[in-house]
């Protein structure tokens, strides 16, 4: 069994490690809050994420079976039109994922 000082150091290091880590974001946040190219990108950003992730979630659709069209193309209709009338994106997603998992559990996927 390793002394007890041994533990103690151990632990200390893996404390200040932790918090250093935890800490280093906001430390190099701080510079950044000024920036013009941050503040551009913040105001881009979610629009081209959302992009990318429509793609990535679309990309294997068949296209040849039009039953298994239907659950991600109403899922998605819900998101974007639950998103057009509240501006939520959490009642968003969770409208879209609901309609989604609804509808291909239950459609045949013939």
């Amino acid at each position: 069994m390793p002394d007890t000082r041994y533990l103690i150091a151990a632990v200390a290091v893996s404390a200040a490690v932790t918090w250093a880590l935890r800490a280093l974001p906001f430390a190099a946040l701080t510079p950044l809050r000024a920036s013009r190219t941050v503040r551009y990108l913040s105001t881009r950003m979610p629009a081209g994420v959302m992009v990318i992730l429509l793609v990535y979630c679309l990309r294997d659709l068949p296209l040849t079976h039009p039953g298994r069209l239907l659950a991600p193309v109403a899922a998605l209709a819900v998101t974007v039109g639950l998103h057009l009338w509240r501006r939520s994106a959490l009642l968003s997603i969770i409208g879209g994922t609901a309609v989604h998992v609804a509808l291909a559990s239950t459609l045949p996927m013939h």
